[in-house]
């Protein structure tokens, strides 16, 4: 297992736009998406990373837009590291963690999925609330019950700080009408469809999280795809609602931060090995399941 890269060094290229866990470098007329082994949890990133957490999301989003490519345009040119290597070079410690892309400009909402109660939404569903950012929950729900019909759920992008839950006509206030109900209508069809995928394969998928972007040539699908990450997978044999559920994603990590009474500002704690191991683990079974092969590194 090589060391978790935390930051790629391309020196002949303008410095990249760091996100929490990408970093994105402008290639001109494209996009290189270099995925790291950083974590982030509350959106605050890790101190520590997990190794080969970057080829994962990347290999898995490549997975996942290959097979859901034909229900709406993506953002992927290539994941191949032959593509990469013909724009950059060749650079060992990038393989297999890069996408070139096509540019678009992110929308300012994420198009978050929900077919299970789970989350921010269990926390505030056990408050007593019933109708949660425009949606109707009906009464006698616990956590981890699946809902009456999945429901689309949009978020703020925060620069700094938290995302925050938004109603659909808020979305739509922030990006106009006909793009919400265009890109509510895409998160849905994916979400059904890579929820059918992940039962096959004996994992629940409880909700996750896309990003779309606008071109020339209108919408399209971008950032990473149904990875565990962005989504919550959960193993279908052990579901059992009413509390937390054996999943294969951040959750682990989540639960293992409100246990330490960290106050989820920056800087982010470092992770000790045991819950570096068993993250990796977890991201890596997710892998073989929804992909069907093991990890390319």
């Amino acid at each position: 297992m090589s060391p978790a890269l935390l930051e790629s060094r391309l020196p002949d290229l303008p410095p990249p736009r760091r996100g929490k866990v990408r970093e994105v470098y402008d290639l001109g007329s494209e996009l290189l998406i270099v995925a790291t082994d950083r974590i982030s949890a509350f959106d605050v990133v890790m101190a520590t990373g997990v190794p080969d957490k970057g080829r994962i999301l990347n290999q898995m989003s490549a997975y996942w837009f290959d097979r859901l490519g034909h229900l709406c345009p993506h953002h992927v040119v290539s994941a191949a590291d032959a593509e990469v290597s013909a724009r950059v070079g060749v650079r060992p410690e990038l393989a297999g963690r890069c996408t070139v892309a096509r540019k678009a400009k992110p929308l300012a909402i994420e198009c978050v999925a929900r077919g299970y109660l789970a989350g921010s939404w269990a926390k505030e569903y056990r408050t007593g609330a019933r109708r949660l950012y425009g949606v109707d929950l009906p009464d006698g729900l616990v956590e981890g019950d699946r809902l009456p019909q999945a429901v689309f759920t949009p978020a703020t992008k925060a620069e700094e700080g938290h995302d925050m839950n938004i109603s659909f006509d808020e979305a739509a206030d922030i990006v106009g009408r006909e793009v919400a109900d265009q890109v509510r209508g895409w998160t849905m069809e994916l979400f059904a469809a890579a929820s059918d995928h992940a039962r096959s394969v004996g994992l629940i998928l409880a909700d996750t999280k896309f990003e779309f972007g606008l071109t020339d040539d209108g919408v399209i699908w971008i950032d990473e795809a149904l990875t565990p990450d962005s989504s919550r997978f959960w193993l279908a044999e052990e579901h059992r609602p009413g509390g937390p559920q054996l999943g294969f994603d951040k959750q682990y990590v989540r639960d293992y931060l409100e246990s330490t009474g960290w106050d989820k500002t920056p800087p982010g704690p470092a992770l000790p090995d045991d819950v570096i191991t068993n993250t990796r683990a977890k991201y890596l079974e997710a892998f073989r399941r929804v992909t069907g092969h093991d990890l390319a590194v």
